[in-house]
């Protein structure tokens, strides 16, 4: 399961279907309908928030807005309430890792998408998170 917090747009179309997925997968999970992957390190910021499926559905929102924006056609009623949620911090180092490991797999499946992302300065984060400073995240399975 990999929960990006980079923006979607980054994503080839594979990626933003698997995001989906797996986005929903932990939606599932945050919702006791499923115990699979029930302590996955992924889930460990949602699940520290005060409102853990609000702030997955805020999570899937965007990944939906930016599949309306490719013209793809994603099921808006797999999502929840919103309502009030809180932007969640992503450190500098997670940011930096995710940046890598989405390069590593753009050069194989998309080079267009992925020289676009090695050209970029500014990475642009999921709309959910907001930036500090820090390494990686402790949750994160390195490779």
């Amino acid at each position: 399961m990999r929960i990006w917090s980079l923006h979607p747009k980054y994503l080839d179309s594979k990626g933003l279907v698997a995001l989906w997925r797996e986005a929903l997968l932990a939606k599932n999970v945050l919702e006791g309908r499923t115990k699979r992957y029930s302590n996955h390190p992924q889930l460990e910021r949602f699940k520290a928030t005060s409102h853990p499926l609000r702030q997955i559905n805020a999570y899937l929102s965007a990944i939906l807005e930016e599949a309306k924006q490719r013209g793809y056609n994603f099921d808006e009623s797999k999502i929840g309430s919103s309502l009030d949620v809180k932007f969640m911090p992503v450190t500098t180092g997670q940011i930096l890792y995710e940046h890598d490991h989405l390069l590593g797999k753009l050069r194989v499946r998309n080079l267009t998408k992925y020289h676009k992302l090695s050209e970029t300065i500014e990475l642009q984060l999921h709309p959910l998170f907001n930036l500090i400073d820090g390494d990686v995240e402790a949750w994160e399975i390195q490779k």
